[in-house]
């Protein structure tokens, strides 16, 4: 389980937590920290906080270029459209009609969010 992201978030937490007489230990790093917490054990949180920040970046990265390549060759990315174009025509149309919003969200199954953000296109 990560409790944090972030190396000063883990720091804020694990101060807190001892300042509360709670002690936490890292299982897997034989990381014990209480109130009377070394400058030692501080440096190790540091360094494994900033790896796991670093590895988080770097899928991040990676994510980022996949999609971009994926796009580049011309895939959707993404969940495909829960409406065809011409739906969404339709929908405009009723609503200049003077349809009920709520009731044509209802009928294509999508939320109101959905159909105000059509319209909004």
């Amino acid at each position: 389980m990560r409790i944090s992201h972030s190396p000063a978030d883990l720091l804020s937490i694990l101060e807190d937590l001892t300042g509360r007489d709670v002690s936490v230990k890292f299982h897997k790093k034989a990381l014990t920290f209480t109130g009377d917490t070394t400058s030692f054990q501080t440096l190790q949180l540091q360094i494994i906080g900033a790896v796991a920040q670093f590895e988080r970046e770097i899928i991040k990265e990676r994510q980022r270029e996949g999609i971009a390549k994926a796009q580049a060759k011309g895939k959707h990315c993404g969940r495909k459209a829960k409406l065809s174009d011409g739906q969404v025509g339709e929908i405009k149309k009723r609503i200049e009609d003077g349809e009920e919003k709520k009731a044509l969200a209802a009928e294509y199954g999508i939320s109101r969010q959905t159909l105000y953000r059509i319209i909004k296109e």
